[in-house]
């Protein structure tokens, strides 16, 4: 495995970051995506305007960020509703601020960001279903929040590609595009790029087997929509593109759910981002390739909303 500088620099980096005063390994998880997100993913762009808010449901509530771009009017905007990752059990608003903001003034639209419940505390399907009532309430809410409904997409990384490509395969026909980077598909953990990178870089192998352990109760363990690997009809599914990294041990999953994608005759893109690892969307600070991800993703995003009108 050839490492070019600038990631052995960040690896060695987050070799060095100590979670405050974690209480478990898990809040030592997610306090550890926290901290990498906020030490590398550089300088946040402004926004126009950031909202906050939470859809209620009978048992809870849904927060939602909502992240305007600058120099676009409210009224009719197109909209991206996003899902974040962090292996089921982590992740939330600030660790992914940073890449919303770029990808809010990139492509023009309001972002959607739902901060749905996570694992352990809420195993499969609790996050899947704050996914599809925050996507249904966006919809259902376009006027007020000032979007076009003919002109929403949905992007997740990761664990969030994996809940993306389950809300695709169930709300898809009014979605009009879909981003996942390098997604979080298969809970076998027993593919070529899981044996070369089994203990790193960034995502290790006992730490997934952990994660999946805490999101997937045991009736769940053949639900396609906790395993998307497992996803036969992709009837539903838009446009397409997946972002991989090549030194990730998700590579291979990725590709075989392009691969699924391809063969279930979703209209598809695939691209590999060369000398990447797990999680660069978050390394800003050091890597040019984020911005470059941004770019491609907002390339896309244009060219599938004019496609649809």
């Amino acid at each position: 495995m050839q490492l070019t500088p600038k990631i052995t620099q960040i690896l060695n980096h987050l070799e060095t970051i100590q979670p405050f005063n974690p209480q478990n390994s898990l809040d030592g998880a997610r306090k550890f995506l926290e901290t990498m997100s906020l030490q590398l993913s550089g300088k946040k762009e402004s926004v126009a305007m950031i909202e906050e808010l939470h859809i209620s449901k009978e048992s809870h509530q849904i927060p939602i960020r909502i992240y305007r771009p600058h120099g676009k009017e409210i009224q009719q905007s197109s909209a991206i509703i996003y899902i974040h990752g962090g292996w089921f059990i982590a992740g939330g608003y600030e660790t992914h601020d940073a890449v919303v903001r770029k990808l809010a003034n990139k492509t023009g639209s309001v972002v959607i960001f739902i901060d749905y419940r996570l694992a352990p505390e809420h195993p499969f399907p609790a996050g899947l279903n704050d996914c599809i009532d925050g996507v249904k309430w966006v919809f259902d809410n376009a006027e007020s929040l000032g979007i076009d409904p003919d002109k929403v997409g949905i992007i997740g990384d990761s664990a969030g590609g994996a809940l993306s490509t389950a809300v695709s395969t169930q709300l898809g026909k009014q979605l009009k595009f879909q981003v996942l980077i390098y997604p979080a598909v298969d809970n076998q953990l027993n593919s070529k790029t899981w044996e070369i990178y089994e203990n790193g870089p960034v995502l290790n192998k006992q730490g997934g087997i952990e994660a999946w352990a805490g999101y997937l109760p045991e009736e769940e363990k053949d639900n396609p929509l906790a395993i998307p690997i497992l996803i036969k009809d992709f009837k539903e599914t838009p446009p397409t593109l997946i972002i991989l990294a090549e030194h990730d041990p998700l590579l291979d999953d990725g590709k075989q759910l392009s691969e699924n994608m391809e063969n279930g005759g979703v209209e598809l893109k695939t691209s590999l981002y060369k000398d990447m690892v797990h999680g660069f969307m978050h390394m800003g600070e050091l890597l040019e390739e984020v911005q470059s991800a941004v770019d491609e993703m907002a390339d896309f995003v244009h060219q599938n909303l004019k496609s649809g009108e």
